[in-house]
């Protein structure tokens, strides 16, 4: 037996499998591909919020050597720029999926996360004190949690009986990387359909392919005819595509579970919610899934915390995960280029112009203001922490070099001493620290520096002190458990 199973190795996958290895947790990632190598690039990028949660771990810089970050981000023909939000890391990282899931596969590995490959989840049944699972190779292996992370068609989610509402599929693309015969165009072309592109990758040799299809394909795999097909209606050749490395068709479909937890199982990322690619949303949404139930798993399977606590997972993350969704139904909208939608980027051009109106929108596109509900009070409580330089006893330090074990920490910003743990001591990290700011949070801008903050593991401020301790029991024993 296990504590928990998580069914799919992608990156949301492999990333709750290192949250919850790093707080202490039996845990065994099960995925169905043989090898840790993704054939094709994928999908790929991450925004700021996720650069900051990978920071958070101290392994962002593993993906900037990697890849390439470009100075805003982009939604239709409109780029938003966030040089000037206050985040070290205001861009956005070009990195296809093949190199993301390999440097976490590199880093899950370090911390020694039990993955097992070409193994697949196919059922399970629940009962009051844990999960069997069902594996593909008739074995069935008992957990006391299994959390579906198996992307868009998940066995767990279905097996579970969560609705899957949303928006049906409008278009469809083919996307694959292919050689080609004939040297094809610079650019991107749209029209009326949607968008078309070959794009050549870093061998120098193989193109990526994305075109929109004249009508919707089925949803079965593609063959290297379609491919063919809908190339030469847009460009009147295929340009000799052959050799592919993998093709794939994907839609616009929009859907989004009504529940991310039955029982003992539990959803996450494209298990939990599926949307058009266009903006690089995806692996960055399961990616903050993660972090914000790997702590809260960890802590009900320890008996930490009530098994209410997983409660807030949904509560959080559904919401917040709404609005990206419905972003990127906005951005499959304006890569289409006949006169109506022609329009409707311009006006949107001219709108995020103005200041007030980009900030709102990059601020959404970024991830960085992301604002769970906690209640009223002062503008952090909420949001991410931001990563300001402190001044301690032990010298100085970054914010987000306390979170790397992913253990909360309370910051004492007063008079040294004026907080007091108590029966917490064992549990939350206690940081007597300086900063000299500003605090200031990205589309809100400047807020009064607090006395004190309880920083969850995930990075967002779960109490703030307005000169004294009140409220901060309160607020330790809903996050950190009883005392």
């Amino acid at each position: 037996m296990t504590d928990v199973i998580v069914a799919g190795g992608g990156p949301t996958g492999m990333m709750l499998g290192a949250e919850l290895t790093l707080a202490g947790v039996d845990v065994t990632v099960v995925e169905r591909r043989p090898s840790a190598e993704l054939v094709g690039s994928r999908a790929g990028g991450f925004h700021a919020r996720t650069i900051e949660v990978l920071d958070q771990r101290g392994i962002a810089g593993r993906f900037l050597e990697a890849g390439k970050t470009y100075q805003g981000a982009a939604a239709g023909s409109a780029m938003f720029d966030v040089s000037d939000f206050p985040t070290r890391h205001p861009y956005t990282l070009g990195l296809w999926q093949n190199h993301i899931e390999r440097i976490l596969a590199e880093w899950v590995d370090e911390l020694g996360v039990k993955v097992e490959r070409g193994r697949q989840v196919t059922g399970f049944v629940q009962d009051a004190d844990g999960v069997d699972v069902r594996l593909a190779d008739g074995a069935t292996v008992r957990a006391s949690y299994l959390v579906g992370a198996d992307g868009g068609r998940s066995v767990v989610r279905k097996a579970a009986g969560i609705d899957f509402p949303g928006s049906e599929a409008t278009q469809t693309k083919l996307i694959a990387e292919v050689e080609v015969g004939e040297q094809p165009p610079v650019g991107v072309r749209t029209d009326e359909s949607g968008i078309h592109g070959l794009q050549v990758m870093e061998d120098g040799r193989t193109f990526r392919v994305i075109t929109t299809e004249h009508q919707m394909g089925p949803a079965t795999e593609p063959t290297m005819d379609d491919l063919r097909a809908a190339l030469h209606r847009v460009f009147g050749t295929d340009f000799g595509v052959h050799s592919p490395t993998w093709i794939s068709r994907f839609s616009d479909a929009t859907r989004q579970a009504a529940s991310y937890r039955e029982g003992r199982v539990l959803l996450a990322g494209d298990a939990a919610h599926i949307h058009y690619p266009a903006g690089g949303q995806g692996i960055g949404l399961g990616v903050q899934d993660a972090v914000n139930l790997g702590w809260k798993l960890a802590q009900v399977v320890k008996g930490v915390s009530p098994e209410s606590l997983l409660d807030t997972y949904r509560a959080e993350r559904h919401p917040a995960t709404a609005r990206a969704l419905k972003q990127t139904m906005v951005m499959g909208l304006l890569q289409q280029q006949d006169a109506r939608h022609v329009a409707v980027n311009d006006l949107m051009d001219e709108f995020v112009a103005m200041d007030e109106p980009r900030r709102q929108v990059a601020g959404l596109l970024s991830g960085l203001d992301v604002h769970y509900d906690l209640g009223d009070g002062h503008p952090l409580l909420g949001r991410r922490m931001p990563d300001l330089d402190l001044e301690t006893p032990d010298g100085p330090v970054r914010v987000f070099e306390l979170l790397h074990a992913a253990r909360p920490v309370l910051l004492d910003l007063g008079t040294p001493g004026g907080v007091d743990l108590g029966p917490w001591a064992d549990r939350v990290r206690l940081v007597v620290a300086e900063s000299s700011g500003p605090w200031e949070l990205p589309v809100i801008g400047e807020v009064t520096p607090p006395s004190g903050v309880l920083i969850r593991p995930d990075g967002h401020v779960a109490w703030v002190g307005g000169g004294t301790d009140a409220g901060l029991h309160d607020s330790l024993t809903r996050w950190c458990g009883p005392a």
